[in-house]
């Protein structure tokens, strides 16, 4: 699977396709159907809401799982280095009833709950948990819970 080109352009076009259609994935190429979440952080060193494209796993009903995988690469990507440092962030995740607008709060999963949640990812995405063997970083695996809706 090859990357577009330009990142910051493709993840403009899905959040787009992702709010103009309810949190469905219209649009075709890779990410067609897909489950996603959009994640709003904001920036380490700007100060700046910025806005990725994510998929997740879910771990009960208030709770979703994030993967700093980053394609495999030896450096976090620049989402996961922005929670990091603000903790707090905004999810917006699709349901029956629309895109359903959250505040929430995300830690870096680690010990036994990191096990249990690495167990999770592979066997719902075994390509996607293929990548710690592709790198020599730990990916981080990233609990998101919610501390409150919003009103869109």
């Amino acid at each position: 699977m090859s990357l577009p080109s330009d990142m910051p352009a493709f993840n403009r076009s899905v959040v787009d396709n992702f709010r103009a259609n309810g949190g469905e994935i219209t649009m075709e190429g890779m990410l067609k159907g897909a489950d996603l979440v959009l994640l709003t952080t904001v920036g380490r060193r700007s100060g700046r809401q910025h806005i990725v494209p994510l998929a997740y796993l879910t771990d009960g009903d208030d709770r979703i799982v994030l993967w700093a995988s980053n394609m495999a690469a030896a450096e976090h990507p620049a989402w996961y280095r922005n929670l990091a440092a603000h903790p707090q962030v905004i999810v917006e995740r699709p349901t029956s009833a629309g895109i359903d607008l959250f505040t929430s709060t995300t830690h870096t999963a680690g010990g036994p709950e990191r096990e249990r949640l690495f167990d999770m990812l592979s066997e719902q995405f075994p390509h996607m948990a293929a990548h710690q063997q592709q790198t020599e970083r730990e990916i981080p695996l990233v609990v998101v819970e919610r501390v409150s809706g919003l009103t869109g």
